[in-house]
């Protein structure tokens, strides 16, 4: 495909050189166009930019210093001006430099000292290409720049519209999760017998963990983490508006605000509801008493406790006992890489697990693994 011949207008009021400069820059691969005075080369270069692109716009400005009516800086100040409009190179017989800086500061590209015979027609030329190639360079800057700021807002959109589904659905499956659990306390409140009603009430307290999880997401500003402090509180008020009599009454939390991610809030969650209901089922055997839990930080690792003041290690077998609340425990133990163990030095019980702020990447696991 033919490449698009150059057009430079040359605004000067020395008709004589005019030709000089069409001759020697016509040779060169341009075409140029000849403007008396800069009033005319403003309507040149306004009528080149209302056609937007179409043959026979202007693509480089020469442009004199004295001239009669607007002078070259003048001009210059009101090519400027113009949208989109083309490179000027300012051109002058005078060896002033003062004149150089000051059209430089007004936008010009670049700036050359004419004379009388067209001698300075070459540098013309070199300042012509020069400044196209700037224009150029310019322009595909601008575009790039563009097209940044263009996909910064489709992703942005795509971000917040991401965002929006993701409150939808933590709304939607917390709304599911808490339904399951008010059909199974109704199921557990028409239960005649107490294993049945047993079950029925740990499931109701394993889901309602879960619930609370994707309430907290729903609620937050933040759908990549959840505050322990808070999550665990409305937690533990869940427990106890669904215990029977007052046996959750002295049920304290005593948490730091510490943000771990979702699916580590799960595991937390189940853990401390079944470390709790095991607590109020074997801990007080004559009644209520206080259960404790607690969340502190040490350095990167997280220090979860459950406690009590009961009976501890003279509780005696439960026969109705199926141990799974011990196997979700270590199941979710597990999941959040956590160390599991009992105080000897607690009256009663009082169950430690440790674990890491933020999972230890798979890769740096599996090395320390095989060291």
């Amino acid at each position: 495909m033919n490449q698009r011949t150059p057009t430079l207008l040359y605004i000067d009021d020395d008709d004589a050189l005019a030709r000089l400069v069409e001759r020697g820059l016509t040779r060169r691969g341009y075409r140029v166009v000849h403007a008396a005075s800069g009033e005319e080369g403003l309507e040149h270069i306004r009528k080149a930019a209302a056609q937007d692109g179409i043959e026979g716009g202007i693509d480089v400005v020469a442009l004199d210093q004295y001239m009669p009516g607007l002078d070259g800086l003048e001009t210059l100040e009101q090519i400027m001006a113009i949208p989109d409009a083309p490179p000027v190179v300012f051109v002058t017989a005078s060896q002033d430099s003062s004149i150089a800086v000051t059209a430089l500061k007004a936008g010009a590209a670049d700036y050359l000292v004419k004379d009388v015979k067209g001698d300075f027609i070459p540098l013309l030329h070199v300042a012509a290409e020069g400044a196209l190639r700037q224009a150029e360079l310019q322009k595909a800057r601008e575009e790039a720049e563009a097209e940044i700021h263009a996909s910064r807002d489709r992703y942005a959109a795509l971000a917040a519209e991401r965002e929006l589904l993701l409150r939808e659905v933590n709304h939607r499956v917390g709304n599911s999760l808490q339904i399951i659990a008010s059909l199974l306390h109704l199921q557990a409140s028409s239960a005649a017998q107490d294993e049945v009603k047993a079950a029925l009430t740990n499931a109701m307290g394993r889901v309602a963990a879960v619930a609370q999880v994707h309430r907290r997401l729903y609620t937050s500003q933040d759908l990549k983490s959840v505050v322990l402090n808070q999550y665990l509180d409305s937690l533990l008020e869940d427990l106890r508006r669904s215990a029977e009599g007052n046996r959750m009454s002295r049920l304290t939390l005593k948490a730091e605000p510490i943000e771990i991610d979702p699916d580590r809030a799960v595991a937390v969650g189940i853990i401390v509801n079944e470390l709790v209901m095991n607590a109020v089922k074997y801990a007080y055997p004559d009644g209520a008493g206080p259960i404790h839990v607690e969340l502190t930080s040490q350095g990167e690792d997280l220090l979860l406790t459950i406690a009590d003041d009961g009976v501890g290690d003279n509780v005696k077998a439960d026969p109705r006992s199926t141990g799974m609340g011990q196997r979700i425990v270590a199941a979710m133990a597990t999941k959040l890489d956590a160390s599991v163990e009992r105080d000897p030095a607690h009256s009663g019980t009082r169950i430690v697990l440790r674990f890491q702020r933020t999972p230890e990447p798979p890769g740096k696991a599996n090395n320390a693994a095989a060291s």
